[in-house]
């Protein structure tokens, strides 16, 4: 009979596998009546975790998974790369298993990557919004790019605050005074980090905001609207920090269409570093990289430690860097 898996159970007891794997583990945030669900559907299925019987270290398979959710790549592949960097020098795999924002199809692919053995798991996100904690799962888990809600888990994310107030500072120190800022809806942690960075570096440099925030989906048509918005209210404004690449590049193509030269009459910078619309801009965009492949190494360097007995928590924000082209 084939053994019974976690997914079996949080079927059974009707829930998801991030509640099973906390009912099991002891987590309090789980209700008495849910942990006695789950635990009665444990009992009925024989379910052993996967971790109560693991190997050894030196009979481990040898390999890592790396789950996220990005179904088109832009944020796994390069922290992909990273990760492989970084386990080539133990002679280890990373397997990719990527949900495209399918809550079931994640289920199983986490289940098949416990049942392979892996001997760690890096959950990546699709944004910076901080993200559910699969709870115990029997070997070591890193986040990656967004925070894990339990603290004592342990993630690695990309510094936004600091991004942000370096895009600003950029953009002071280059005369730049009257400073708008465009971004996305407030649904997103990124939209909030960003924008608080951008006035707290204003206030720093002795500027004030030409007008608030400006917010809309993270799409090209809303960087068109913005600057229509702008020019059409008559905001004296000889900048403009975007929340990401795609509001920046949708904001330089409007400017150019309402007759402003960039960077001469308005200094535009981005946010991610997204080649495919940074450096196809024109003129290509100035913006801040979060070095996901850097953050890619980093939890795996996290993960490897973990797994050699020396397991953190808490959150590690790595360092973005400022990338100076032709917008600014």
């Amino acid at each position: 009979m084939p053994r019974a898996t976690i997914t079996d159970v949080a079927v059974l007891a009707q829930v998801s596998i991030s509640t099973v794997s906390k009912a099991l583990s002891g987590n309090r945030e789980i209700s008495e009546d849910t942990r006695i669900r789950v635990r009665r559907a444990a009992v009925e299925l024989s379910y052993q975790p996967r971790g109560s019987s693991r190997p050894a270290r030196s009979g481990s398979t040898r390999a890592v998974g790396l789950l996220t959710q990005d179904g088109v790549g832009r944020l796994s592949l390069p922290v992909l790369l990273g990760a492989e960097d970084a386990v080539g020098t133990e002679r280890m795999s990373v397997l990719l298993c990527d949900s495209r924002g399918d809550d079931v199809r994640g289920a199983y692919q986490l289940n098949t990557l416990l049942e392979h053995g892996i001997d760690g798991l890096i959950v990546l996100a699709d944004n910076t919004n901080d993200q559910p904690s699969l709870g115990a799962l029997g070997v070591p888990v890193v986040y990656a790019y967004g925070a894990s809600t339990d603290a004592s888990d342990f993630s690695v994310i990309p510094d936004e605050e600091g991004g942000a107030r370096d895009a600003v500072r950029h953009l002071v120190s280059h005369g730049r005074s009257r400073i708008a800022h465009v971004t996305g809806p407030d649904s997103y942690a990124a939209t909030m980090r960003r924008a608080t960075a951008w006035r707290a570096a204003l206030h720093e440099a002795g500027l004030r905001p030409p007008t608030e925030l400006i917010q809309g989906r993270w799409a090209e048509s809303t960087g068109h609207a913005a600057v229509d918005e702008l020019i059409d209210r008559r905001v004296d404004f000889d900048a403009i920090f975007c929340g990401s690449d795609m509001l920046a590049r949708g904001v330089v193509d409007q400017l150019r269409d309402r007759g402003r030269s960039v960077p001469s009459d308005v200094a535009v910078i981005g946010f991610d570093n997204w080649e495919l619309m940074a450096v196809n801009s024109r003129p290509p965009l100035t913006t801040i990289d979060m070095r996901l492949e850097a953050l890619g190494r980093a939890a795996v360097s996290a993960l490897f430690a973990a797994i050699g007995g020396h397991a953190r928590s808490g959150v590690e924000r790595l360092p973005t860097e400022l990338v100076i082209r032709a917008s600014t």
